[in-house]
């Protein structure tokens, strides 16, 4: 039930942002952790699903790229994906040690510069391997976190988008998971036994992220309703209902 779960959310997300289309060939950025590895297999059961039912063809690889952190061992992911005949590439990168060395002054790495050189990393490991998508595994919880921390610290409401096209690298993004909670992730991927690789990024656990899930999780314990509200609230564009400065066109109007 879990995964037929998961291949339900990223069918309403294709079929509402057009993230795949036929002939396509996708590169899903694999970290380890059970998020992306979910994303990988669900894609490829996915891909199963729209060929045998004659909807489109297409392809997707995993691409993990090393980032230089210490002690992540691969050897089972690689085998479970061989065993699912998923084609999966490592692509080696300097990140941690670029990292370390424009580290903040207490020590600690940078998340967002991490993520842009994750991101554009990925990007060029995918044309290596042509391929003219890139999935990431941005599911629904961060969606809402997201908008909830440019709230906070940048005093604007935005969030990632489902696809968007990348005109400096001529690379569609998408993030199929948009439409999937992080519970439902955690529960597919047990049921599944996925060989997650355990992330020994020094900062995990200790992010402004983790600080708004948290805030968020307190948050619905009270308010149960606000979840499913939340992720409504990002595609709900009938109701926006924002405030607008006044213009003087604005009079010829009246």
């Amino acid at each position: 039930m879990g995964m037929k779960k998961i291949i339900g959310c990223i069918r309403k997300a294709d079929q509402d942002y057009h993230l795949i289309q036929n002939d396509d060939r996708i590169a899903v950025g694999v970290s380890g952790g059970k998020d992306s590895m979910l994303l990988l297999l669900a894609l490829h059961y996915y891909r199963e699903t729209c060929r045998l039912n004659h909807i489109k063809n297409f392809s997707v690889i995993g691409i993990h790229v090393e980032m230089g952190f210490p002690g992540m061992d691969f050897h089972a992911a690689e085998e479970f994906f061989k065993k699912k005949e998923i084609e999966f590439h490592h692509f080696p990168s300097h990140i941690y040690e670029i990292l370390k060395l424009q580290a903040n002054e207490d020590g600690s790495l940078k998340c967002s510069l991490c993520s842009k050189f994750k991101k554009a990393t990925v990007i060029a490991a995918a044309k290596e391997y042509h391929c003219n998508r890139v999935a990431f595994a941005h599911h629904a919880d961060d969606a809402i976190e997201t908008l909830l921390m440019n709230a906070i610290y940048g005093g604007r409401l935005a969030t990632f988008k489902p696809h968007m096209f990348l005109t400096h690298t001529e690379m569609d993004f998408i993030r199929p998971f948009v439409y999937a909670y992080e519970s439902d992730i955690t529960a597919a991927a047990e049921e599944l036994h996925l060989p997650v690789v355990s992330s020994t990024c020094p900062m995990d656990g200790f992010t402004k992220r983790q600080e708004a899930k948290e805030l968020l999780q307190n948050l619905y314990q009270h308010y149960p309703m606000a979840k499913e509200n939340f992720l409504l609230m990002l595609h709900n564009q009938k109701q926006l209902d924002l405030w607008k400065t006044w213009d003087s066109t604005d009079s010829k109007k009246e």
